[in-house]
């Protein structure tokens, strides 16, 4: 496509989220943060990430996944959302966001069995079913009714703290296999009763958690869910594209206002975060959450490192809109706005993907971790720090705050915000 002018760019009109509109069409995707305290109260540390992203007048802010129960926690450091003493620090963080013309939403989430219990201080995680998560390791227990009742009161609880404290929205997490995504997905899910078997069974739980979400921030404040396009789980019973639109087809029937839409699976490998793996497997070893992991599996990834990331650069190369191919099945039958995270860095391949139809906008993660003033460079065409997407940061998650960890490219971002 030709280019428009920056004035004329659909990356710079504003759109409609339920009763919201934010100014532009590039969002900032979760990203695990690492920089709250150990309670999961915000800190400086955390807010000094956020705001050049928010200085550069990125539209719409999604945050990293907030625990919205304690039994949900997936790492050291991550932001909870589970009690009202939260509250003070969550206002701060909105309060810097609006400083700057920004909008924010909060990711809201349970990991369910994606977790190494042992690390977060838990007997043992919750699942759907009893089903190995088999890269960790982790042998979830089937969670009880009460528990059920319990997460779906604390996923509408965690939202009304979060409008409580200012912020514009929420994200409800039904992606990636954290707790949603095991009820959603019958590989995971394997119960007998109203929460397992049918579509409808499975869908209950997001279902019911949309309800006691919208319950209490009421009809006016936006809630959006994260879906996989794919839950890419060959061999076993994993959810198809045309079977993840018939769920936002029956939320967006229910009221939902948005999806975002993603792909994968823990155990799916990394079709997630697209890229090259040999500074991941090493980062996760020194920095990242290696040490946890069970005997065998650290000294099979000390030894089979290489093998493994020249596998997986075969198996997950990087290109720019990887879930676009799903994202315009949803597009084609969803009214509500459809959001495209994939690995985007440059402002064509955005502008593509939404002029061409597939999606309504584009969400970045690691191109804005490694430029947080991305979307005023689209804007004003100046080159800033680009992603190289060899995921080292995602390695640091749990251990390290959220940052680049790409030698060169970290120097050029640090030489941007000096």
């Amino acid at each position: 496509m030709e280019d428009p002018g920056i004035g004329e760019s659909i990356l710079f009109q504003p759109l409609k989220i339920g009763k919201l509109e934010v100014a532009g069409r590039v969002f900032k995707a979760a990203t695990s943060e690492t920089r709250a305290t150990e309670d999961g109260l915000v800190t400086e540390e955390l807010l000094e990430f956020y705001e050049p992203i928010a200085r550069a007048g990125t539209p719409l802010i999604i945050t990293g996944n907030m625990w919205v129960h304690r039994g949900g926690r997936s790492t050291a450091r991550q932001v909870g959302v589970d009690h009202d003493d939260k509250i003070p620090g969550l206002r701060r963080w909105a309060e810097l966001t609006h400083r700057h013309g920004s909008r924010i939403f909060a990711q809201l989430n349970h990991c369910g069995r994606q977790v190494i219990p042992e690390a977060m201080g838990m007997d043992h995680a919750l699942s759907a079913s009893n089903v190995k998560e088999l890269s960790l390791g982790t042998k979830p227990r089937p969670m009880t009714l009460v528990e059920i009742r319990e997460v779906v009161a604390a996923f509408g609880a965690a939202a009304w703290r979060c409008k409580e404290a200012g912020f514009d929205g929420v994200q409800i997490h039904a992606a990636h296999g954290y707790l949603v995504s095991q009820f959603l997905t019958p590989h995971t899910n394997r119960r007998k009763d109203d929460y397992g078997g049918s579509f409808e069974n499975r869908l209950r739980l997001l279902m019911e958690i949309y309800r006691a979400t919208r319950d209490r921030v009421g009809s006016d404040f936006p809630v959006i869910i994260k879906l996989n396009g794919s839950d890419s789980l060959p061999l076993r019973k994993g959810l198809k594209p045309d079977e993840l639109v018939e769920i936002a087809l029956a939320m967006e029937k229910a009221g939902l206002d948005g999806v975002e839409v993603s792909i994968g699976h823990y155990e799916s490998g990394m079709p997630v975060v697209r890229g090259t793996f040999g500074r991941f497997f090493r980062g996760v070893m020194s920095d990242g959450t290696g040490h946890q992991l069970s005997t065998f599996r650290r000294l099979a990834m000390r030894i089979g490192w290489p093998l493994f990331a020249l596998v997986f650069n075969l198996l997950w190369w990087h290109y720019q809109g990887f879930n676009l191919k799903y994202a315009r099945r949803f597009k084609k039958h969803l009214s509500m706005p459809v959001i495209s995270v994939g690995g985007f860095r440059t402002r064509q391949k955005m502008e593509e993907a939404i002029a061409d139809g597939l999606c309504d906008a584009v969400s970045c993660a690691r191109s804005m971790v490694a430029d947080p003033l991305l979307y005023e460079h689209l804007q004003t065409g100046e080159t800033g720090p680009r992603c190289v997407f060899c995921n080292a940061c995602i390695a640091r998650v749990g251990g390290q705050p959220v940052d680049c960890y790409h030698p060169e490219v970290r120097a050029a971002k640090d030489r941007l915000l000096a």
